[in-house]
């Protein structure tokens, strides 16, 4: 049965396996100034170092970049057996408390298409690797149960505290484990079942605490947009649970972004969600007699969503109030029920057509994740399926606009921008983004009210601020331009691209030796910044000592092989030297790439 899961697992992935970067993976996968082992210091001991303090999971990154650099397929592969694995041990788990068709449950688990946020998407390791210690923890905390041994609860423990540090999600983990309890024995002993996790409920918090604070701080979870008071974080909780509970029995119309609907406590029907989730646990409540596995379910589900349900900011409430990964660990609980009575029912009435109902609800469910995951394979896609289901997704408009810039297509990028600004008006980073494509297209002029404009929304915008100046200099307006890069590194010092674009600024005024200490600074932060390698390669050129030039020329080309520019710059500075010869096979390198260029540039529309 395992090697039939991890196998239906990988098919129904098989679309997203050579999938590229998306959104905010960029700042998952080991970033050039982490990957050495003094960044490895910094992933644990800097917060801030990386964009959420999760230390063992970058630590997982750091390692995988390791093995196979920026290559994608390796964290896919990851991200899929780690589910798979998943799927084995909650099998494992469910078997071990006897619960009726475990195996189903980790087929619906395994292959439903709600998961495939998390497991397609190379950002959410975080959610398949913290799953796996979470079940770790709880297999060996229910050995440590039944037999008392210490070494049981320390191997727990240990579990737990790697879970914590992959994503907090998991400090729901020790009120899970005494939901599990009370389901077994109807009652909780205050010595036996709750005193030996006060320590993990002490952790949980702390770790929890921990993350909301930089979720604030440096994330950047506060503001107007997360000013909510109590009774607009119950509606939104109550309308979230059912939301999620209604993804899982019925997954159509699954999206990256889900519609960000309006909260008003003054309109009576917003109140039916929570009233009716109330009802529905007090209904349960009643029932336990006769079982107590629904409200167990219930509980499990509605405790393991409590950190994403709108009582604590979280960053992404921004775009939705909802996303199918935050409900990757809560899911576990559902689809134990429901396998469970399948299979309870199916015995009674016919094994046989059991067997054929499992298998069924299996291969379509496969399909379905066999689709979900092909919107994962580039950014294209993503965002487009994301706008053909949410059009007034403003920040899906930025980011498909983003793609398109870095693809070469600005023009077809600004329409996009003007569409998300639209639909949010005080949109800092669309007029950022922009005016850096109209720039891109050689329209200086046109760019700088949005770039002024994302300064008046937000003035220490360091990136806005460079930008500024990259217009200020096409408008041939030097001392502006390099005031604002100025300001921009007193914004932010660990800007490459700004230290880089202040040297090329200072370079053009005549003064290309004061510009070498920034593209060293560049190179310095960034040291695969291979516009910062030619820069300083011509800035030496240009002040007589093109000998000392040559290896930085040979470096640029290593990072960039196929640039024209770079190619020519090096030509010209072998010719100075009497190289003609090599100065020619350089010439002859700029034109076949600026030839191979031109063929291959997309069409303009």
């Amino acid at each position: 049965m395992r090697v039939l899961i991890f196998a239906a697992t990988l098919a129904a992935y098989w679309p997203a396996l050579n999938g590229t970067l998306l959104w905010d993976d960029a700042g998952h996968v080991t970033r050039p100034e982490l990957q050495s082992l003094a960044g490895l210091w910094r992933i644990w001991f800097e917060p801030g170092a990386t964009q959420q303090y999760y230390p063992l999971l970058h630590s997982a990154f750091w390692f995988e970049h390791r093995l196979w650099g920026d290559a994608t397929l390796g964290y896919h592969l990851i991200n899929v057996l780690l589910h798979a694995t998943s799927a084995c041990l909650f099998a494992s788990i469910l078997r071990r408390l006897a619960v009726p068709g475990a195996w189903f449950a980790a087929v619906l688990f395994a292959l439903h298409p709600v998961c495939a946020e998390s497991v397609a998407w190379i950002t959410e390791q975080k959610n398949t690797l913290s799953l796996l210690f979470y079940l770790l923890a709880t297999r060996s905390y229910l050995e440590f149960d039944a037999t008392r041994q210490r070494r049981s609860y320390v191997i727990a423990l240990l579990w737990f505290v790697m879970a914590l540090q992959t994503k907090t999600v998991t400090a729901t983990l020790p009120a899970a484990l005494l939901v599990i309890f009370w389901w077994q024995r109807g009652r909780l002993d205050a010595r036996r079942d709750v005193a030996p996790l006060l320590p993990w409920f002490f952790l949980g918090a702390l770790g929890g605490i921990v993350t909301a604070y930089l979720e604030r701080t440096l994330i950047g979870a506060q503001g107007q947009a997360f000013a909510l008071g109590g009774l607009e974080r119950t509606l939104i909780a109550g309308r979230a649970a059912w939301f999620y509970l209604g993804k899982l029995l019925w997954p159509a119309d699954l999206a990256f972004i889900y519609p960000h609907w309006m909260i008003a406590a003054a309109e009576t029907w917003q109140w039916l969600f929570p009233v009716v989730v109330l009802g529905v646990l007090t209904a349960l409540w009643w029932m336990r007699a006769k079982s107590r596995a629904p409200l167990a379910v219930a509980l499990l589900f509605g405790g393991t969503l409590f950190p994403a349900l709108g009582f604590v900011n979280i960053f992404p409430f921004l775009y939705s109030w909802v996303a199918d990964h935050f409900q990757y660990h809560a899911s576990l609980g559902v689809f134990a029920l429901a396998a469970s009575g399948a299979t309870v029912l199916g015995a009674r009435l016919s094994p046989w057509a059991f067997r054929s109902f499992a298998g069924a609800v299996g291969l379509l469910l496969a399909t379905l994740t066999w689709h979900q995951a092909a919107i994962y394979r580039d950014v294209f896609a993503l965002y487009t399926a994301t706008l053909e289901k949410n059009p007034a997704c403003w920040m899906a408009h930025n980011n498909l606009a983003i793609a398109l810039v870095d693809a070469g297509r600005a023009a077809e990028a600004l329409p996009h921008y003007e569409r998300a600004l639209v639909l949010r008006a005080d949109y800092a980073e669309a007029e950022n983004n922009f005016g850096f494509a109209l720039n891109q297209l050689g329209r200086p002029a046109d760019a700088l009210p949005h770039l002024q404009r994302a300064l008046q929304i937000q003035p220490r915008y360091a990136d806005a601020q460079n930008n500024l100046g990259a217009a200020l200099m096409g408008l041939e307006r030097a001392p502006e331009g390099i005031a604002a890069f100025t300001r921009a590194l007193e914004l932010d010092p660990k800007l490459a691209v700004v230290h880089n674009n202040l040297g090329l600024a200072i370079a053009s005024g005549g003064k290309p030796a004061e510009a070498i200490a920034h593209f060293q600074r560049a190179l310095a932060l960034n040291r695969s910044y291979a516009d910062a390698e030619l820069n300083w390669a011509t800035a030496l050129t240009l002040t007589q000592r093109a000998a000392e030039a040559i290896p930085h020329f040979d470096r640029a080309l290593q990072l960039q092989p196929n640039s024209p520019a770079a190619h020519t710059t090096y030509a010209r500075a072998l010719a100075n030297l009497g190289r003609y010869d090599e100065a020619e096979a350089h010439e002859r390198e700029a034109v076949r790439w600026r030839s191979a260029a031109e063929t291959s540039a997309p069409p303009r529309r």
